[in-house]
């Protein structure tokens, strides 16, 4: 495979970024494994991959990262997979303007200036695959996850207008839409909460007690979890087909709520969503 066939991947240290990472380098792709945490691009350095250190809230940090990736690459990319994410979970009500911006400095701002900096590479060479890690919350909203799923409906809609932007430039944007996938994610999103939502003084105390409870079970905590392996698969077809899809529905619950979103009328979609 040519040293065209390279990819920049966000969020390398766990979960979906790491298994996407070693996938695709099994596959014969060129890895830029980035992670935020210097100990963690050690790790994957020690594991041989070409990493780059890349927090996504840091503008100074994003910029380092593409010139450097490009100067390994003299100035060439095939792929970036936007993964990196956190979940922050909580009411509407008990979300701070500082929590928000916080989900959002990574999820959406983060990820967008990082796709702008890449594009001119895209462009002048005339091909490229721009891959948003979102989520079935991207288009399917559930109570007490207000911040993510803001985040997430963002991110498609900044890529369906990027996506309709690159329109015969032969740059593809392809959205990848994973329900319950094995990975930190869970823990993650409960340390998030500990940081920006007060649980005790909410009057959603109860539910959030049981939402602390699935936070930190091991393994899957809800039916039809899979592995990352199966967003690796889509990946795969975004990268290599020559019509990529615009979404890649992961996991039985997104493709049965993508289904009931086209069917049910939106208060029967949220009676339904309402008791996941």
């Amino acid at each position: 495979m040519s040293q065209s066939r390279t990819i920049l991947i966000t969020g390398c240290s766990s979960g979906i970024g790491y298994c996407v990472a070693h996938g695709l380098r099994e596959h014969g792709y060129r890895v830029f494994a980035s992670a935020r945490k210097a100990e963690d691009v050690a790790r994957l350095q020690a594991e041989g991959f070409t990493t780059v250190q890349l927090d996504l809230t840091d503008s100074n940090s994003i910029k380092a990262a593409v010139s450097e990736v490009l100067a390994q690459t003299d100035g060439e990319l095939y792929a970036v997979f936007n993964n990196g994410a956190f979940g922050l979970a909580g009411a509407v009500e008990d979300l701070s303007r500082a929590a928000l911006q916080a989900q959002f400095e990574t999820n959406v701002f983060g990820t967008h200036e990082l796709t702008r900096m890449l594009l001119p590479t895209f462009l002048k060479q005339g091909y490229g695959r721009i891959i948003q890690n979102s989520s079935v919350l991207g288009f399917a909203a559930m109570p007490l996850r207000g911040a993510y799923v803001a985040s997430k409906f963002a991110l498609e809609g900044l890529s369906d207008c990027l996506r309709q932007e690159l329109r015969d430039t032969g740059v593809h944007v392809s959205l990848i839409e994973p329900g319950p996938i094995l990975s930190r994610f869970r823990a993650n999103s409960f340390q998030a909460y500990q940081t920006y939502i007060d649980g005790e003084h909410s009057r959603f105390k109860e539910q959030y007690q049981a939402m602390i409870n699935r936070l930190s079970k091991e393994g899957a905590a809800v039916p039809f979890t899979l592995p990352p392996e199966a967003v690796l698969k889509r990946v795969l077809h975004a990268l290599e087909a020559k019509r990529p899809q615009i979404r890649y529905y992961v996991t039985f619950p997104t493709y049965l709520f993508g289904f009931l979103r086209r069917i049910l009328p939106n208060r029967a979609m949220d009676w339904v969503l309402s008791r996941v």
